[in-house]
């Protein structure tokens, strides 16, 4: 699964301000996409609303299988691009194996 892909899905809802795609551990894949969004100011979505979003824009195994809210922007680095490394670290924090 391409991460951009998932986001550009993410990004045609009109309550995103910022989305990040990650891939975090999972027992039953070995790694799950999850989506990180930052809502635009007043909107009220939930993950599950998200989530059948992106099923209408692709396909269903691409689209995420958790999603996290939050409040402050995403991490950048000076350039503007989302620090991805920033979002996933504590997921994989204590496992041998990192997905990167």
């Amino acid at each position: 699964v391409f991460s951009i892909e998932v986001e550009r899905a993410l990004y045609k809802h009109p309550s995103v301000r910022e989305a990040a795609v990650i891939g975090m551990p999972s027992e039953e894949w070995g790694e799950a996409v999850h989506a990180v969004v930052v809502p635009r100011p007043g909107a009220n979505i939930s993950a599950e609303e998200l989530i059948t979003h992106c099923r209408e824009l692709i396909g269903g195994y691409k689209c995420p299988k958790s999603v996290e809210f939050r409040d402050e922007p995403l991490p950048v680095t000076p350039v503007g691009k989302v620090r991805k490394n920033v979002l996933r670290d504590p997921y994989w924090e204590g496992r041998e194996r990192k997905i990167g």
